[in-house]
C-alpha cells in the first residue's frame, strides 16, 4: 500500500499539473507595455492568451487596409497600421504573430512594435484593453510562462535576475539558470531519491521477494545518501560565492575622522566620488558606491569619522556608522598610523566585534606613531575580533591596494574568481530550500547508522524531495507564487 500512496501522491501532482496548463486556455487575455515607459525609438506592447491575435487584428491593418492577422504563419513579422476607433490611423507599425505553444507564454501572442513615445505606447494599449485584453499584472507572462510548464520556478527566478543583472557574472549566472542549469541538477537528485523511496516501499510491501538487509541495501543507500548530500553540499556552498558575484561585497569603511577613509573611497572609485580635506569631521553621513575592482564587485559604504562629540548631526552619522558595519560583510577600518592610538578606536574595535576585518594602517608615508606590532598587541586583548589581514597603506601614494585585494580574494572566495560551467546557487529561497535537504539528509544517515526501521528512511528522503521540489515549483503554494512574480516589473 505505501507504495501505491508515493505513485498516487506524483500522480496528484501530475495531475494538478496538467489541469493548470488546460485551465491556461480558459484565461483571460492579457497586455501591457514591454519596454520601459521612457521615450524612446521603439516601444512594445505585449498581448497574450486565447484571444490575443483576434484583439490585434481589431486594431491592425496592413498596406492593403485588410485584417488578416489570423491567417498569418506563427513567428511572423507584418508591417502595417494601427488603427483607432474612428478608423483614422494611430500609428505605423510592426506586428510579430507568435502562435501557441511556441511563444514566451506558451499562450498565443503578439507584439506591436510602435514608436515609443510614452503617450504614444500608452494609446495603443488603451486601444488593446479596450478591444477586449485586460491590463497584466506584474510578472503576469512569465507566471503564465511557469504555470503552462515552458518553464520552472528556478528559471522564471533567472529571467529577473537577467534584468537586474550588475555585472558578468550574475549576467552570465542567471542566462545559465534560465537555461536549466540548476533545474536540471535538481531534477536529477530527486530522481535519484523518488528511485530509493519508490524501492524502499515495495520491499516493504513485498518482503517476500525483497529481503533488504540479505541484499546489504542499508550500506548501499548510505554510500548514495552521502553522494548527494556532497551535491547538495557544493550547490549551498556555492551560494555565499554566488550572492557576492552576483550582488557585490557589502564593504563599510570605518575609522576616526581624518584617517583616510574618504581617500580610500576615492581611490577604489577611481574619481573625487568624497570630500578630502585636512578638517575632521568633514563626511557626516553615509556615501555608497558600488564599483568592479579586479573582477570584483564591491558595495562600498564610506562613514562618518567615529569619536566622541556634541554636534548633533556628527552623532546621527556615528550612529548609522554604527548601523551600516552591523550590516557589512566586511569591515575595511582605516587606522591614521601617524596619530596615537585612543579612546575612539577602542570604541571602533567595540562596533566590529564579529565582523570580517582587514585593517589597513594608512598614512605608512608618514613618521608612524601606532607599528603593526603595537597594533597586533591591542588587537590580542579581544577575544571577539575577526581581524584577517593588517596592510600598510598610503591612499596618497596609492600604497597596499594590490595586497587588499588578494587578501579580499582570498577571505570570501573558495577557488577562482573566473566564470567557468559551476553551478552557482544566488537565489536566497534556493539556499534555505537546500539546507532543509541537507538536514533531512543527515537524518537519514542517522537512521540508516542507528540501524532505525526503513519506514523512517522514507520519511526524511520524502521531506528532501519536497524541499527541492520548491526549488523548481514543484511543491509550491499559490501563495508563493503570486508573491514572486509581484516582485517581476510590469510588462515581463
Amino acid at each position: 500500500m505505501k507504495v501505491l500512496q508515493v505513485i498516487l501522491r506524483l500522480a496528484g501532482f501530475f495531475s494538478s499539473l496538467w489541469g493548470i496548463c488546460m485551465y491556461s486556455e480558459k484565461r483571460e487575455t492579457i497586455a501591457a507595455i514591454a519596454t520601459a515607459v521612457s521615450d524612446s525609438g521603439i516601444g512594445i506592447i505585449r498581448i497574450s492568451g486565447g484571444d490575443a491575435i483576434e484583439i490585434a487584428d481589431k486594431l491592425y491593418r496592413n498596406v492593403k487596409g485588410e485584417r488578416i492577422l489570423k491567417k498569418y504563419g506563427s513567428h511572423t513579422i507584418h508591417y502595417g497600421f494601427i488603427v483607432g476607433e474612428d478608423g483614422n490611423t494611430v500609428d505605423e507599425v510592426m506586428v510579430s504573430v507568435m502562435k501557441a505553444p511556441g511563444s514566451y507564454t506558451a499562450e498565443d501572442t503578439v507584439e506591436i512594435n510602435c514608436h515609443g513615445g510614452i503617450l504614444m505606447m500608452r494609446k495603443i494599449l488603451d486601444l488593446v484593453i479596450k478591444a477586449g485584453a485586460r491590463a497584466a499584472e506584474p510578472g503576469e507572462f512569465t507566471k503564465r510562462a511557469f504555470l503552462n510548464g515552458r518553464i520552472d520556478l528556478s528559471e522564471a527566478e533567472a529571467v529577473m535576475d537577467i534584468i537586474h543583472a550588475r555585472n558578468e557574472f550574475a549576467l552570465k549566472s542567471s542566462v545559465k539558470q534560465l537555461k536549466g542549469s540548476v533545474s536540471d541538477l535538481v531534477k536529477e537528485i530527486r530522481e535519484d531519491i523518488i528511485h530509493e523511496i519508490a524501492f524502499i516501499e515495495a520491499a516493504l510491501d513485498d518482503p517476500e521477494h525483497f529481503d533488504l538487509e540479505a541484499e546489504g541495501y542499508d550500506g548501499m543507500l548510505l554510500g548514495k545518501m552521502e553522494k548527494i548530500d556532497r551535491q547538495v553540499q557544493k550547490l549551498i556552498d556555492s551560494a555565499d560565492d554566488g550572492r557576492i558575484l552576483a550582488e557585490g561585497i557589502h564593504t563599510v569603511i570605518v575609522g576616526k575622522p581624518n584617517a583616510g577613509k574618504s581617500s580610500l573611497l576615492n581611490v577604489l572609485t577611481g574619481e573625487e566620488r568624497a570630500i578630502v580635506t585636512d578638517v575632521a569631521g568633514t563626511t557626516r553621513d553615509i556615501l555608497e558606491e558600488t564599483v568592479m575592482i579586479g573582477g570584483i564587485m564591491f558595495r562600498i559604504l564610506d562613514t562618518a569619522g567615529i569619536r566622541s562629540t556634541d554636534d548633533v548631526v556628527e552623532k546621527i552619522g556615528v550612529e548609522r556608522a554604527e548601523k551600516a558595519v552591523s550590516e557589512a560583510d566586511l569591515v575595511l577600518y582605516v587606522i591614521d598610523s601617524s596619530v596615537p592610538f585612543d579612546g575612539n578606536d577602542e570604541k571602533i574595535l567595540d562596533m566590529i566585534e564579529g565582523k570580517n576585518t582587514v585593517v589597513l594602517l594608512n598614512k605608512s608615508d608618514l613618521l608612524s606613531v601606532v607599528s603593526e606590532e603595537n597594533l597586533l598587541s591591542v588587537l590580542s586583548k579581544r577575544e571577539n575580533l575577526n581581524v584577517k589581514k593588517i596592510i600598510k597603506t598610503s591612499m596618497k601614494d596609492r600604497i597596499g591596494t594590490d595586497l587588499f585585494l588578494e587578501t579580499v580574494r582570498e577571505l570570501f572566495f573558495h577557488g577562482d574568481l573566473t566564470y567557468n560551467d559551476e553551478v552557482y546557487i544566488t537565489n536566497a529561497r534556493h539556499k534555505e530550500a537546500l539546507q532543509e535537504v541537507h538536514e533531512s539528509l543527515l537524518q537519514v544517515k542517522k537512521s540508516i547508522e542507528n540501524r532505525m526501521p526503513e519506514d523512517f528512511y522514507t520519511i526524511d528522503m520524502m521531506n528532501a524531495y519536497t524541499a527541492l521540489g520548491r526549488i523548481i515549483g514543484a511543491e509550491v503554494g499559490e501563495d508563493l507564487v503570486n508573491e514572486i512574480f509581484s516582485k517581476f516589473c510590469m510588462g515581463k
